[in-house]
């Protein structure tokens, strides 16, 4: 079996079809992905065949505080995105028996097409529920909406409407070109006939509501030690708190890692910071903050009191699989969503970005956290959030491709 994954975004993006390729590897199928050229080290590493498609991802990322694009660039921009995956996907797909889509959902619509024109099957994967049109959801909040409206199944039809305007055209055009008929509702399309949702049933239950797969969260267990400095500074003293954003950016980012490394010194614990794409520093020189860049998260968080990050699907599977208390400082996208579950699930805390928290508010969150209470939710629900995504989406890829049920190894 050939197996295509196809992707467009950042390393929370990929990581979860990396987990997907190396698995199915291990169970005999070949597997190659697209990506964004930023991604090439990262395959290269994991021995993922890499089908360059799209910007560099960082490239791509428009700066927070710009003004939003006007119409005619919104056009130029969706034009583009569709032409990425039309010309650039083909190669990638042919001889391949089954197609796996995640992330943004033009992209998707472009990869769905070429699969469709190839005869191959088509499966597109979320990470969050809240990315899955739903009347229990609200939809992400990384666009306008109508002031006033709180319905969330008009929200989710507003979102659609638009995402038609601004990628239906497009789409139609390159589909023409190859002979495949218009699609009418471009939104619904990208999806595909029934989609999947790659994240813990514990963390992030599917909405019964949905005709929709729940295979567990893709996560590839990682054996690479940690760096020796960082080693001798985690036993010099007791677990630190960890404070990492990924590929957050924008104004505000700096000062509340600040604050936040103020209150957490203030309470007497160490800390590690993640510089991440914003290449936060820290505040000195002093021998209880250490800094680090591209490290074994799973291993870090497995040695640390709590973590503070933002709140997106790969970092918040991971520290609640390591049984921590966590921080959530939650932005835009499956953020607020996956912070709501911290705070029910009552493994950590969620904050308010916006004012940035304030020295008392990350005091009082940080106590909050390290109580013995949400220690102790902390790792029940660690133990619960263990099931095995990766395996139980390559059996449906398998039955898809028409290899049969698949015989997992003992």
């Amino acid at each position: 079996m050939r197996v295509l994954l196809s992707t467009c975004g950042s390393r929370g993006d990929v990581e979860p079809l990396v987990a997907l390729a190396v698995r199915l590897r291990e169970l005999g199928a070949e597997v190659r992905m697209c990506a964004s050229p930023s991604s090439a080290d990262r395959l290269a590493e994991a021995g993922v065949p890499h089908v360059p498609v799209g910007l560099a991802h960082e490239g791509m990322l428009l700066q927070e505080g710009m003004p939003p694009p006007s119409a005619e660039e919104e056009r130029k921009f969706a034009a583009m995105a569709i032409d990425m995956q039309f010309d650039q996907v083909p190669p990638g797909a042919e001889g391949c028996d089954v197609v796996v889509a995640t992330g943004e959902l033009a992209h998707a619509t472009g990869v769905r097409s070429v699969a469709e024109k190839l005869g191959i099957p088509y499966f597109y994967a979320a990470y969050s529920p809240n990315y899955l049109p739903s009347s229990n959801y609200h939809p992400p909040e990384d666009e306008r909406t109508t002031p006033g409206v709180t319905d969330f199944g008009v929200l989710w039809a507003e979102r659609a409407q638009r995402f038609t305007e601004r990628y239906g055209e497009a789409l139609d055009s390159r589909r023409a070109a190859i002979g495949l008929a218009p699609v009418e509702d471009v939104f619904r399309y990208g999806y595909g006939d029934r989609p999947w949702l790659a994240a813990d049933p514990v963390l992030a239950p599917v909405d019964p509501e949905l005709d929709a797969v729940q295979t567990g969260a893709w996560i590839l267990p990682d054996e690479r030690p940690l760096p020796a400095d960082l080693e001798e500074f985690l036993a010099a003293g007791p677990p630190p708190v960890y404070v990492g954003f990924g590929s957050a950016s924008g104004p505000g980012l700096a000062d509340a890692t600040k604050t936040a490394i103020e209150a957490i010194r203030a309470q007497g614990h160490r800390v590690i910071l993640s510089r991440g794409w914003a290449d936060l520093v820290l505040p000195d020189d002093g021998a209880d903050c250490f800094g680090v860049g591209e490290v074994n998260i799973q291993a870090l968080f497995g040695r640390v009191a709590a973590a503070l990050h933002k709140g997106s699907a790969g970092t918040l599977h991971l520290a609640t699989r390591a049984g921590i208390p966590q921080l959530v400082l939650p932005r835009h996208t499956d953020q607020p969503y996956f912070a709501g579950r911290v705070t029910e699930l009552g493994i950590g805390v969620a904050l308010e970005e916006r004012p940035v928290p304030t020295f008392d508010t990350f005091s009082a969150a940080l106590t909050q956290a390290l109580s013995p209470e949400t220690r102790a939710r902390a790792k029940a629900v660690a133990d619960q959030a263990r099931t095995d995504g990766r395996t139980a989406a390559a059996e449906l890829l398998f039955e898809a491709a028409g290899q049969g049920k698949l015989t997992v190894p003992a």
